[in-house]
């Protein structure tokens, strides 16, 4: 049974006029005809009964008829509530991470489809592939993910990783820096630590460092300390306004990869729009 017959019904069962159900509904009187007539065979019963002069309601046409009434208010509620979630957009993401591209990635998917709001939602790596997972966000971003059960990850962009010390270590002069040459200081490792699974993607066993909070939390435990290093992508390399550190290139260069996690069954169309707003 098509909704569109159901609609035909109802709008015929208001006006009791074929002729001006059919104005309504801005087609052919015969094709409003045809489908009162086939939803008619359908249902095995007579909805109206017809004559030259009057169109009237059957008892079972009566009877239908709130029923139909029912049915299209349920779909419009349906329509309304799928048009209400569609125009917000929840987005995954870790503090102090992804800002840039977070803006640049939003305006891009603004272009396409203007008109939706968004969310984002600041949840540590594990929390925010459980939240894609279970439907609490629409994507995420991520630094260092290959593969997670349960979700798809697009590979969509990659940036190099810096050292980041104290103004006064006695690498800061340098034009890059190896780990190897960092290993003795005090590696300070952000939450949520991205710098070991960066690392680790890139062939370098991480040592052993102290978790140190948020992003900034860590940048000012580097510039207070002299011995004090860091880790961190160029994405956020870019964001920091502290003179107390400074920021080197590894050498030799590594890069780490960022993705986009979007759930399993998302259509191949919006995976690949999410895709690209967010790639370089």
């Amino acid at each position: 049974m098509e909704l569109r017959a159901l609609r035909y019904f109802v709008t015929v069962a208001e006006e009791l006029h074929f002729g001006r159900a059919a104005d309504r509904l801005r087609i052919a009187q015969p094709a409003v005809s045809r489908t009162i007539a086939r939803l008619e065979r359908e249902l095995g019963v007579q909805l109206f009964d017809r004559s030259p002069r009057r169109v009237r309601l059957t008892a079972a046409g009566r009877r239908v008829l709130e029923t139909a009434r029912e049915a299209l208010a349920a779909v419009d509620r349906v329509r309304a509530t799928a048009s209400a979630r569609a125009r917000v957009m929840r987005i995954g993401t870790g503090t102090g991470q992804f800002t840039a591209r977070l803006e640049r990635g939003i305006d891009a998917l603004r272009e396409r489809a203007p008109g939706f709001d968004v969310v984002l939602v600041d949840l540590p790596l594990t929390a925010r592939l459980n939240a894609v997972r279970q439907g609490d966000v629409d994507l995420a971003l991520a630094r260092g993910v290959r593969s997670a059960p349960g979700v798809r990850v697009l590979p969509t962009w990659t940036e190099p990783l810096f050292a980041v010390v104290s103004a006064r270590h006695p690498a800061a002069g340098r034009a890059a820096v190896g780990v190897a040459d960092l290993v003795g200081g005090d590696l300070r490792i952000p939450s949520p630590d991205s710098v070991s699974a960066s690392l680790r993607e890139a062939g370098i066993e991480p040592p052993p460092g102290r978790p140190s909070g948020t992003v900034q939390d860590t940048l000012v435990e580097v510039g207070s300390d002299p011995r004090g290093w860091t880790v961190l992508p160029a994405d956020q390399v870019a964001e920091i306004r502290s003179a107390r550190v400074r920021a080197i290139p590894l050498a030799p260069r590594t890069t780490v990869t960022g993705s986009v996690i979007v759930p399993q069954d998302l259509p191949c169309a919006c995976a690949a729009a999410h895709h690209s707003a967010f790639g370089d």
